[in-house]
């Protein structure tokens, strides 16, 4: 099954970090987009299908808890899993996330680490290699 990515991180460096363990994993997503915050990424939201979305907290103009409060009001979170990848140590934040059904990545991680989410999340069968 064909799979649409969106990475929402404000630094290019992460982003471009998980598009290169995407690469070396083989995993083979339909499209891979990005976004730098909350703002840009529901723009991407409104005009693509994304099946599975990294997000991280910490970003300017709107940050990841907004936009997952936005994607959980629009039903889009039923549709569409979400790993937050942050140093974010708060475990009544995190454990309010996980009740809404998000998966957490505490940075920094392993690559093996996001390749174990990933099928963890979609299922070794979902995803083409």
């Amino acid at each position: 099954m064909s799979q649409s990515v969106l990475i929402v991180d404000d630094s290019p460096l992460m982003r471009k970090m998980l598009r290169r363990v995407f690469r070396m994993a083989e995993l083979e997503f339909a499209s891979i987009h990005e976004a730098g915050n909350g703002i840009e990424a529901l723009a991407v939201f409104a005009t693509e299908q994304v099946d599975l979305a990294f997000v991280d907290i910490n970003m300017p103009e709107m940050n990841g808890l907004e936009l997952i409060q936005r994607l959980a009001e629009t039903g889009k979170l039923q549709t569409t899993k979400v790993v937050v990848i942050s140093t974010e140590r708060n475990e009544g934040r995190i454990d309010r996330l996980k009740r809404l059904g998000i998966h957490y990545l505490p940075k920094p991680f392993r690559p093996e680490d996001v390749c174990v989410m990933i099928d963890q999340i979609l299922g070794e069968s979902e995803i083409p290699r």
